[in-house]
């Protein structure tokens, strides 16, 4: 299974770190290039423990259906989503804050496996890894950018 793991540093609080990360309004401004929206469970503000969200994106031109629940949650420091249903075998996602010095280390721990056995393996080598990686680089550029420009404030406290 794949492991994706990522470090970004950002110049802000653990607490607005933690809960741009588990906000389903950010989540859908940092995927608008799949059109993903949330259409089930807890579809704005602040995911918690228990509770679940469905997306519905186009991935390789494909609509595409994601159902993940949060499993485990001990805010500001790591929550954890896992795959309900959706098109990977598996997938978890591991959200981790600390700080370093003077910044919050946000770090992902991303693991999933494709279905379909050998083919899902050669999917992961040749494209699918990569194309992960790309889709949490871009959600951590947007978390970094909205905590430290204080864009934070219309996401985590709307009007």
């Amino acid at each position: 299974m794949p492991l994706i793991q990522l470090q970004t540093e950002i110049a802000s609080s653990l607490e607005i770190c933690f809960d741009l990360a588990r906000s389903i309004d950010l989540h859908t401004i940092s995927t608008a290039h799949t059109h993903e929206k949330a259409i089930e469970g807890k579809t704005t503000g602040l995911i918690g423990l228990g509770e679940f969200v469905t997306f519905e994106a186009t991935h390789f031109g494909i609509k595409q259906y994601l159902t993940a629940h949060i499993t485990a949650f001990e805010r500001p420091y790591y929550f954890k989503d896992e795959l309900i249903k959706g098109a990977f075998k598996s997938l978890t996602h591991i959200h981790q804050f600390e700080y370093v010095g003077e910044k919050v280390l946000m770090t992902d721990l991303f693991e999933f496996e494709s279905p379909l056995g050998f083919l899902g393996k050669l999917a992961n080598h040749l494209f699918l890894t990569n194309y992960m990686t790309k889709l949490l680089i871009e959600r951590n550029r947007i978390i970094k950018e909205f905590a430290e420009s204080g864009r934070y404030k219309a996401v985590l406290n709307p009007m």
